[in-house]
């Protein structure tokens, strides 16, 4: 579908002032009295993504390096498990948001994905022990389903650390067109006051700036 290589430069660019599966989670995000604070530095995030054209300062600690590290092994003992090849992608566009999109781990048959988690091996555990998927990565998932049109999403959870049974969690998780469509709907308002935000410093400081299509 997609010959793009998640990490490269041309990737980091295709995604550059959009909404990313990973971030629906801030712009659904709510407290009690209104929008929540992450969604705000969401905004901020993207605004700046817009208005500079590059991606803003990122940072990589331990955890994170981890899970690059073990994505392959991850992915290689989640196709062992379900005897199914796992298509690698880049950045796949939401088929009727244009400043939207997704980056799954992979496609899986011709209905599925998977999304491979590395975690520490505390959170590990607790996955194992609950058999539950944590919410933020359902609304991730929920998102990647509706960019690529796919029927359902296998969580995986990958720790080699551990012993051989425990190393592989794996979850189906099934496509929600209920929840996909409000999803939507706050992501266009998201969009909505993006682009407001954007046009309105481009009016106030006479600088051309790059709203969504």
């Amino acid at each position: 579908m997609d010959a793009m290589i998640q990490g490269s430069e041309e990737w980091h660019t295709a995604r550059l002032g959009r909404v990313t599966a990973s971030r629906v989670a801030d712009v659904i995000a709510r407290t009690k009295s209104g929008p929540s604070a992450s969604r705000a530095n969401y905004m901020a995030e993207l605004v700046a993504e817009r208005l500079t054209g590059a991606r803003g300062e990122t940072f990589t600690n331990a955890a994170m390096q981890w899970g690059t590290d073990n994505e392959a092994e991850a992915r290689m003992a989640y196709e062992f498990r379900t005897d199914a090849t796992v298509e690698q992608v880049g950045f796949i566009l939401h088929p009727t948001i244009d400043m939207a999109g997704a980056s799954p781990d992979g496609l899986v048959l011709t209905d599925g994905l998977v999304e491979i988690k590395c975690p520490n091996t505390a959170t590990h555990i607790e996955t194992l022990l609950t058999g539950s998927i944590p919410g933020k990565y359902e609304t991730q998932m929920l998102w990647q389903m509706a960019c690529t049109g796919r029927a359902w999403c296998d969580f995986a959870s990958f720790d080699p650390r551990l012993p051989e049974e425990m190393r592989l969690f794996v979850k189906r998780f099934d496509r929600d067109d209920k929840r996909i469509s409000e999803m939507e709907e706050q992501v266009r308002e998201f969009l909505f006051e993006l682009d407001a935000t954007v046009k309105r410093l481009g009016k106030l400081y006479g600088a051309e700036v790059r709203i969504a299509a």
